[in-house]
């Protein structure tokens, strides 16, 4: 019996990487004979660089940037030959800030232009820049801001005509109007204070996000904030289909392709997926529902493990074989979130 396991990360709690090995241990108290193969896997979102380098391999390295409050911190992207692959959640990443400290009016993405002017340095020509989990929502004024101090303009120009970028995002959102950055994810970057009322920083932010697209259009000829995904990462996807040309691809579906998904596949007997929360919204487009595609080609069985799940009967009749929660009743969301506590949880829902 071969198993495959390829769980998301849980947001705040464990990377997809330390999920997946408290799964395999899970499995083998149930399974001991099977053997079992790990994947990390990501949308694009935080795990992007370790999934890519266990697909690809290359040369992880590291610099000081500043994350989204514009302190100094340290913060990694992947190199393999002239192709880079950096993740937006590593710079300017929502988990890189205290919940008080969360603010999309102020926070910037000028640590993740440091990361592809970096790159862009020591010869990339090809970038993948995996959008998810950022802290902002500036339209990647901050990261473009960055790549002009870091290059000058001479050396946007050369990225600018010399360089492949690829956003990697399964965010299908326009940067403006009802589902746009602002609207739609604005107020999950806020600190608990904003989210008792909203309604006056989204407004504002939808009111720069317009006003930006709008100038850029008149000058440059082209618009490109209507396209599925100009509102990942509050603009960010936006900023390099306008100005670098970036092609917009699904994040799992590059995963899939670089981790050879298709070919572990064919030789699976059963398939383990999973992420923090599963309810209705995990058919519209997560990362479980992409798995569950591929392995519907391969009939393949699919679990799907979550922190907390709801609305379990829709999930059992779009295809998912079980589906089990790994959270016990009765304790609480404080305690399930530790990564001891989430470990131990997970490799015991299997029994």
């Amino acid at each position: 019996m071969k198993i495959l396991v390829a769980i998301d990360s849980l947001k705040g709690c464990l990377s997809s990487e330390a999920a997946n090995h408290a799964a395999r241990e899970g499995l083998r108290r149930r399974f001991p004979e099977a053997e079992i193969v790990c994947i990390p896997v990501s949308d694009g979102g935080e795990g992007f660089l370790e999934a890519m380098e266990a697909a690809v391999g290359g040369e992880l390295i590291e610099i000081m940037v500043r994350n989204p409050r514009m302190h100094l911190v340290r913060a990694r992207y992947l190199l393999r030959e002239r192709t880079a692959y950096v993740e937006m959640a590593q710079a300017s990443g929502l988990c890189l800030l205290k919940p008080e400290e969360r603010n999309p009016l102020t926070a910037s993405s000028y640590g993740t232009g440091q990361l592809i002017a970096d790159a862009a340095r020591r010869g990339a020509n090809e970038i993948y820049v995996g959008l998810g989990g950022s802290a902002t929502n500036d339209c990647g004024r901050g990261m473009l801001q960055a790549l002009s101090d870091e290059l000058g303009e001479d050396g946007v120009a050369r990225l600018r005509h010399e360089t492949v970028f690829s956003i990697a995002t399964d965010v299908d959102n326009p940067l403006c109007g009802p589902q746009g950055a602002a609207r739609v994810f604005a107020p999950q970057k806020m600190s608990p204070h904003d989210m008792a009322s909203p309604t006056e920083m989204v407004d504002e932010l939808e009111r720069r996000a317009c006003a930006f697209a709008a100038a850029n259009a008149r000058q440059y000829g082209h618009d490109c904030s209507r396209l599925p995904g100009a509102g990942a990462a509050g603009g960010a996807g936006y900023a390099l289909m306008q100005f670098f040309g970036a092609k917009r691809l699904s994040g799992a579906e590059l995963m899939f392709e670089k981790a050879c998904f298709d070919t572990h596949l064919q030789e699976a007997d059963l398939v383990v997926t999973g992420e923090g929360r599963a309810d209705r919204q995990t058919l519209m487009g997560k990362l479980p529902v992409a798995v569950l595609r591929h392995a519907r080609d391969f009939q393949v069985p699919v679990w799907l493990v979550a922190g907390l799940v709801t609305d379990c009967q829709e999930l059992e009749e779009a295809g998912f074989a079980r589906v089990l929660q790994i959270t016990p009743a009765g304790m609480s969301l404080d305690e399930a979130v530790c990564p001891d506590v989430a470990t131990r949880n997970l490799m015991n829902v299997f029994c």
